[in-house]
């Protein structure tokens, strides 16, 4: 019986495993044009062992997050962060690995984000948990499941189904289900300010505000600029001067401007986070 059992249990794994990668193949072939970039695949045994049997030691996330829990692990004497689903649904976990390989490039993945008509380049989901730090405290972007990818040659795409957090997702895609490259704008914008404000929620509940028992933190900030307060910056500096955190506020405000043509494009963004940085080094010089 046990013989049978564990040929049983090998044989469901194995056509699970045909499954996955078939599915996995096909969109990321899609994805990338047939050029494939190689992904390194570890077995379940490695994972498990990586994680001490998913030990809650090594759980690096918290119940914020209500679909997965992260793990850290070492396979093969190389730190990774493994992440665990509670629930699968439909092919988002192939739409996570696929577009995890296509930006692993960082270079590629700015070029083609910074360039008209190359292909198109995924709208990536700017929420606070999503984003690790390493050791040495390096941002690893995470959880790309629920990314679009706008077609080749047009600005826009249509997305019956909303997804995303609230407070992150771009007012406009939440009311018409368009999605452009601007709404990747106001989701890092809101970003921005979430690691400005650290503690403020990018949905805010009962707050004490004539605007309404429950806002954004967008409307947020707005909302005490507008009455003249200053906006208090959370936890410290993080080595900026005030004026920096400053500048920083003001690119995450253009962000998130309610008309599209009122954002910078992301490759401007990125260029201006470059400058503000190169102003941070040189008033370290000095």
């Amino acid at each position: 019986m046990e013989f049978w059992r564990r040929k049983k249990e090998k044989e469901k794994a194995r056509n699970w495993f045909l499954r996955n990668g078939s599915l996995f193949l096909e969109q990321h072939i899609a994805d990338c044009n047939g050029i494939s970039n190689p992904i390194r695949i570890f077995s379940f045994h490695q994972i498990k062992k990586a994680t001490n049997n998913f030990d809650p030691k090594s759980c690096i996330s918290d119940n914020r997050i209500p679909l997965l829990t992260w793990y850290k692990g070492s396979i093969e004497g190389r730190s990774y962060s493994i992440k665990k689903s509670r629930q699968l649904v439909g092919t988002e976990p192939y739409n996570d690995i696929v577009l995890s390989a296509q930006v692993s490039n960082n270079y590629r993945f700015l070029n083609d984000r910074g360039s008209v008509g190359r292909r198109a380049a995924p709208l990536l989901p700017w929420n606070v948990h999503n984003v690790l730090l390493d050791k040495n405290g390096t941002a690893k972007l995470s959880d790309l499941s629920e990314a679009v990818t706008l077609p080749e040659g047009k600005p826009w795409i249509e997305e019956p189904r909303l997804f995303g957090t609230m407070g992150y997702i771009d007012p406009i895609y939440g009311l018409t289900g368009i999605v452009t490259e601007y709404s990747d704008v106001y989701s890092f914008g809101i970003l921005i300010m979430l690691v400005l404000l650290m503690g403020k929620p990018a949905y805010l509940a009962g707050l004490n505000s004539p605007l309404s028992p429950k806002m954004f933190l967008f409307d947020y900030v707005k909302y005490v600029q507008e009455r003249g307060e200053a906006v208090e910056f959370g936890g410290d500096s993080n080595d900026m001067k005030p004026g920096q955190m400053k500048m920083f506020l003001e690119l995450a405000l253009r962000c998130c401007e309610e008309k599209n043509e009122d954002r910078p494009k992301m490759i401007l963004v990125a260029k201006e986070i470059k400058l503000i940085e190169q102003a941070l080094l040189e008033d370290g010089q000095t």
